[in-house]
């Protein structure tokens, strides 16, 4: 009895995962608001994203990262450093009280434009990401953001994956 209720218990998990992740990706972010210390900037998630991948920089992002004095090698290896997790795992972890720790503090960095909801907003993409492919990149985060406009403060991207990485592994050995 107790096996049945723990399957039925990881079942309604991935249903529940599953209709969030297609709520979320019907509405995910259009919009960077970059920011590196005082300056701020808009940008595409399209524009990021294929800096990303390629490292063609369209014009308004070469200019803000040449006023913000950001090598752009350095921000493209941010945002596509992989972070290995099980999407299921993920979700677990990140609905307990080190979980939302961390969710917390890395909100503060990848936010939406209030900074309420962050928490959730973070933990949508972060599990979104994961569920595509076991892995985690801050591109991932950015593009499965569920608001228009997703707030990164660019210096601390580094910040953000940090924690990211270092959460999961101590998630990882606490049997998340």
């Amino acid at each position: 009895m107790k096996n049945n209720l723990k399957w039925f218990f990881y079942g309604c998990l991935l249903v529940s995962i599953g209709n969030f992740t297609l709520a979320s990706r019907i509405h995910a972010a259009e919009t960077v608001i970059l920011q590196y210390g005082i300056l701020q900037g808009s940008i595409s998630v399209e524009e990021l994203s294929t800096f990303a991948e390629s490292g063609e920089l369209s014009s308004s992002l070469k200019s803000y990262l040449r006023l913000s004095n950001t090598n752009p090698e350095d921000l493209q290896r941010l945002l596509t450093q992989e972070v290995d997790v099980d999407g299921v795992s993920l979700s677990r972890a990140l609905n307990s009280i080190p979980g939302e720790i961390l969710l917390d503090r890395v909100g503060t960095i990848i936010r939406t434009s209030s900074g309420r909801a962050s928490r959730q907003a973070l933990r949508a993409a972060l599990v979104n990401s994961a569920l595509s492919n076991d892995q985690i990149t801050l591109i991932e985060v950015i593009e499965n953001y569920p608001t228009d406009e997703v707030y990164v403060e660019g210096d601390r991207l580094a910040d953000a994956y940090n924690s990211i990485s270092m959460g999961l592994e101590i998630a990882s050995r606490l049997g998340f």
